[in-house]
C-alpha cells in the first residue's frame, strides 16, 4: 500500500529539484539554495503518525523541542542536559557575539555545549538565545509589562463548545519588535527569525485540524523535523480539548534545498516509503502543561537508516 502522506514530500523534492531557481544564502556565501514559493501538502491524523520512513528522523529530538516550546523556554540548557543539540549553533553564534569585546578565550563550539551542561551560571547568562518560539507562544512580551500565554488562550477556547467553531485560534511568534532591524537595538533581536511564522486551529466536524504557515523551509533537515512536530502538538491539543485529531496542513513560503544537500536528497528519492508509525499519548494528561518526555510513546517506526547533511546558519543582519 502506498504511503500518499510521504509520497508528498517527496514529490515536493523533485518538484524543487525540477523547478527551483538558484538564490543566494543571507549570511553564508558558501552555500546557495534552489528554492520554489508557495507549496502545500497535509496529512490525516488518522492515517498514521507522519514520521518520515524514507530516512530516519531524530523523533527524541522532535520531542524534547516540543516540550522545550511548550514551557515558554529560551534557554538551550533543557535540551543540551536531555542531549538534544539541534538549537547548539546558534546558542554558540550567541555566545560569540556576546563575548567578543571580553578579554575572555573564546570557546570552541564543544566546550561551550560542555559548558552549558555542566556550569548554570555560564548557561543562564550564554545559553540564552532571546525570545524565540517558545516565548511568543506562551510569553508574548505586551504593554505594562503583561506577558500573553497565546496558545494557552486558543486552548482554553477549543475547550468550549460555544468558542471552539471560531476562526481566530491563531497562534504567532513573528513578533517585529525583536526581528532585525525592527528590534530596538541589535542585541534586542532574536538568534533566528522564526521561520515557522504562525499556525492557526480549526474544528470541523469534532476533529481538530492544524495549520502551519513556515515562511522559510529547509526542505531536507527541517521540514521532517517541523511535520513531525506539529503533527505531535496537534495529537496533544486534541487530547486536552477532547477533540480527534484531524489534519495538519503545511503551508510553505520559501521551500528550498542548501546546495550542500542535493546528493542526500538524491539518495532519498531511490526509496520507497513504508508504512507511517503510531504515536500514543499518556491518556491522564490532561493539561499541555503537564507533557513529559515519558508520556509520548512511538510504535511500529520502520523507517531505512539516516542521511546526514550538516545545518546551515545563515541570518543575522
Amino acid at each position: 500500500m502506498t504511503n500518499k502522506g510521504e509520497q508528498q514530500y517527496l514529490d515536493l523534492l523533485k518538484d524543487i529539484l525540477k523547478r527551483g531557481v538558484s538564490k543566494p544564502v543571507w549570511g553564508n556565501p558558501q552555500v546557495t539554495i534552489k528554492t520554489v514559493f508557495g507549496r502545500q501538502i497535509r496529512f490525516d491524523m488518522a492515517k498514521g503518525f507522519p514520521l518520515l520512513t524514507t530516512k530516519k528522523v531524530f523523533m527524541r529530538g522532535i520531542t524534547h523541542e516540543l516540550i522545550w516550546f511548550l514551557k515558554g523556554d529560551s534557554n538551550i540548557k533543557y535540551l543540551v542536559d536531555n542531549d538534544v543539540h539541534v538549537w547548539d549553533e546558534w546558542g554558540y553564534k550567541q555566545y560569540k557575539s556576546k563575548i567578543k569585546n571580553q578579554k575572555s578565550q573564546i570557546l570552541t563550539q564543544e566546550e561551550y555545549i560542555k559548558k552549558v551542561k555542566i556550569d548554570k551560571k555560564f548557561a543562564k547568562i550564554y545559553g540564552e538565545l532571546g525570545p524565540v518560539y517558545g516565548v511568543q507562544w506562551r510569553r508574548w512580551p505586551a504593554e505594562g509589562g503583561r506577558h500573553i500565554d497565546q496558545l494557552g488562550w486558543v486552548i482554553n477556547k477549543l475547550r468550549d463548545p460555544k468558542q471552539r467553531f471560531r476562526k481566530h485560534l491563531i497562534v504567532s511568534a513573528w513578533n517585529p519588535e525583536y526581528i532585525y532591524e525592527m528590534a530596538v537595538t541589535r542585541d534586542k533581536s532574536v538568534v533566528l527569525p522564526p521561520c515557522h511564522t504562525m499556525f492557526q486551529f480549526n474544528v470541523i466536524g469534532g476533529r481538530l485540524n492544524l495549520q502551519l504557515y513556515q515562511r522559510s523551509a529547509d526542505i531536507f533537515l527541517g521540514v521532517p523535523f517541523n511535520i513531525a512536530s506539529y503533527s505531535l502538538l496537534l495529537l496533544m491539543v486534541a487530547q486536552v480539548t477532547k477533540l480527534k485529531p484531524g489534519d495538519f496542513v503545511h503551508t510553505y513560503g520559501d521551500v528550498h534545498i542548501y546546495s550542500n544537500h542535493f546528493d542526500q536528497i538524491k539518495e532519498q528519492l531511490k526509496r520507497k516509503p513504508r508504512p507511517f508509525p503510531t504515536v500514543r499519548l499518556n491518556k491522564k494528561v490532561k493539561n499541555i502543561d503537564d507533557f513529559q518526555f515519558a508520556d509520548i510513546k512511538v510504535e511500529n517506526y520502520n523507517p531505512y537508516p539516516p542521511i546526514k547533511g550538516e545545518v546551515t546558519v545563515v541570518g543575522g543582519f
